[in-house]
């Protein structure tokens, strides 16, 4: 039988705790490590709640403050600073990178975090990634130059946060 969502071998209350209190984490350090299914069900109600913030009405408002475990200081974030950050976006707010397994069972485990975000994984790694084709005197090629279209197109001054963090990357010995 299918079924709309992961059950995530919970009870409902249990399932429904989990994922507030993964999205409540996500606002509040804006990255997350864990388990690849948690992070896939987290992913979705984080993108509603930040669709939500973008209407900013008290109705949306109520509705976030249900949703968030800790109201009162994650509902000022994101009706402010995140939802001023994805105004322009019209979705994917969210991203969910694979890693390896971060536990002794061998699960599946995901980065959770928020796009265009001070944390933004593909973000560095692409300034990384830029740096080094520079050191080696290597041309980009068309997958480095897609996510650079990606990492720069909705973040306000995408290419110069862009070039400072290339310039970062080349006065240290990290690439």
């Amino acid at each position: 039988m299918y079924t709309k969502y992961r059950k995530l071998g919970r009870k409902s209350s249990h399932r429904q705790a989990l994922l507030r209190n993964l999205v409540t984490s996500l606002f509040i350090h804006e990255s997350i490590a864990t388990t690849y299914p948690k992070a896939k069900e987290a992913q979705r109600l984080a993108e509603k709640c930040i669709t939500l913030a973008k209407k900013n009405t008290q109705a949306s408002r109520s509705r976030a403050e249900q949703i968030l475990f800790t109201p009162l200081d994650t509902v000022p974030k994101l009706f402010g600073p995140i939802a001023e950050r994805y105004k322009e976006r019209p979705g994917g707010y969210t991203r969910v990178l694979r890693i390896e397994p971060l536990k002794t069972d061998q699960a599946p485990s995901a980065i959770l975090e928020l796009v265009d975000g001070p944390k933004d994984m593909r973000f560095a790694m692409t300034a990384a990634t830029i740096a080094r084709c520079a050191k080696e005197d290597k041309d980009l090629t068309d997958l480095t130059l897609a996510n650079i279209k990606k990492v720069t197109q909705f973040r306000k001054d995408g290419e110069t946060a862009l070039e400072k963090m290339v310039a970062m990357f080349k006065s240290t010995k990290l690439v």
